[in-house]
């Protein structure tokens, strides 16, 4: 499996002015070579890399490597939107975000991030130093720190290309590393986690994790951003400017806590993990506008996402099921009816008088789920 690891460069002042010119030239040769596929309607890269190639190195003082990743990066970034528009995750055909995607060429912020294989960039382990190529010459001696955990695995797994990235002043490397597979256990049982706003994951076994937390902080923060952008004096959009990523890495600090915990409770059990597969609920569910931001801030596909990431580094199986009706389904005897939920956070089943919370109720429909799907998906 793959993973990234970030480390943080320490660059010197001249050192971090050579990167910044090379990221400006990188990504005006990508908006160069963005408009031109855009235009002769050719996103393959080897076939754009005959129109551009030569272009780009000329003009933009880039090295043949440095030129094919800028042609790469293109291609990908078309690939990626020409996928989002086949799934329709930019709307249906006609609609204003799908025509805006559609009708013009993709434009590279000028310090947009920019890969690096091992020919352009090399690393000192022991010495924790990078060798970088930057229009300027090969730099050498960069420092970067990291945890202790980040920087053993970087050592020990890094396979493929690194990502130069500057966020808010600060320089970093991504760098892709490779883990072997675990087997995965054949599971006993599945552990059932229904995801939710009011509680952010609640487990078959009874365990809460509240969202009452983080809720409150997303609350705080939008009413002063509210109160910044009305104010809209120098100093308002300098905090706005430094505030602008706390809040989403607390929820994300959050996230892998929770997530940390359920793989640690569900490899401990000998156990697998059944999530709800909630993908498209944004645009299938119609709320009250006070609603919406609550729903829109919600990050369960992250949640998910690193339950997911994580549970296969245990090797815990993991399957996604329908959520269809899991919170007005009895998890006692299957029993379905709206009335089953008389509050939301009360389960009576009108069927067979079995009572629960509704989100342990939930999630125990979700583990029953799950272990349907594995038996049926495992069949021999």
């Amino acid at each position: 499996m793959r993973l990234v690891v970030q480390v943080k460069l320490l660059p010197t002042p001249e050192q971090a002015a050579a990167l910044e010119t090379t990221l400006h030239a990188a990504n005006r040769a990508a908006n160069l070579v963005a408009r031109t596929a855009f235009e002769q309607r050719c996103f393959r890269n080897f076939d754009l890399r005959k129109h551009t190639y030569e272009q780009v190195r000329a003009s933009f003082g880039l090295a043949a490597q440095a030129a094919q990743h800028v042609i790469k990066k293109v291609c990908d970034t078309y690939r990626t939107l020409h996928a989002n528009l086949a799934a329709g995750n930019l709307g249906k055909p006609g609609s204003k975000r799908r025509v805006q995607a559609e009708s013009k060429p993709i434009v590279f912020r000028p310090l947009a991030a920019h890969p690096y294989d091992d020919r352009c960039l090399s690393w000192q382990y022991q010495a924790r130093t990078v060798s970088i190529w930057t229009t300027a010459g090969r730099l050498r001696g960069i420092a970067f720190t990291g945890s202790a955990d980040q920087l053993a695995l970087l050592a020990a797994q890094r396979k493929g290309e690194s990502d130069l990235v500057w966020r808010d002043g600060m320089w970093f490397l991504h760098a892709t590393v490779e883990l072997p597979e675990k087997p995965v256990t054949a599971p006993d049982g599945f552990l059932g986690v229904d995801l939710g706003i009011a509680n952010i994951a609640t487990t078959c076994d009874g365990i809460r994790h509240s969202g009452k937390g983080l809720n409150a902080v997303r609350h705080r923060n939008r009413e002063l951003r509210r109160r910044l952008q009305a104010k809209a004096t120098k100093s308002a959009k300098r905090l706005l400017k430094r505030r602008r990523r706390k809040e989403a890495r607390f929820a994300a600090n959050v996230n892998h806590v929770i997530a940390k915990q359920i793989v640690t409770e569900a490899e401990r059990t000998g156990r697998g993990i059944a999530l709800e597969d909630l993908g498209g609920i944004r645009d299938r569910v119609r709320l009250r506008k006070p609603q919406r931001v609550t729903l829109h801030s919600w990050s369960f596909h992250q949640l998910g996402g690193f339950i997911a990431y994580k549970a296969a580094r245990a090797g815990v199986a993991v399957i996604f099921v329908d959520p269809a009706y899991t919170s007005q389904e009895c998890s006692a005897c299957g029993h379905v009816d709206k009335a089953n939920r008389p509050d939301q956070a009360t389960f009576s089943c009108t069927s067979c008088g079995f009572a629960e919370h509704a989100d342990v109720n939930a999630a125990g429909v979700v583990s029953s789920r799950g272990e349907i799907g594995w038996a049926v998906s495992h069949a021999a």
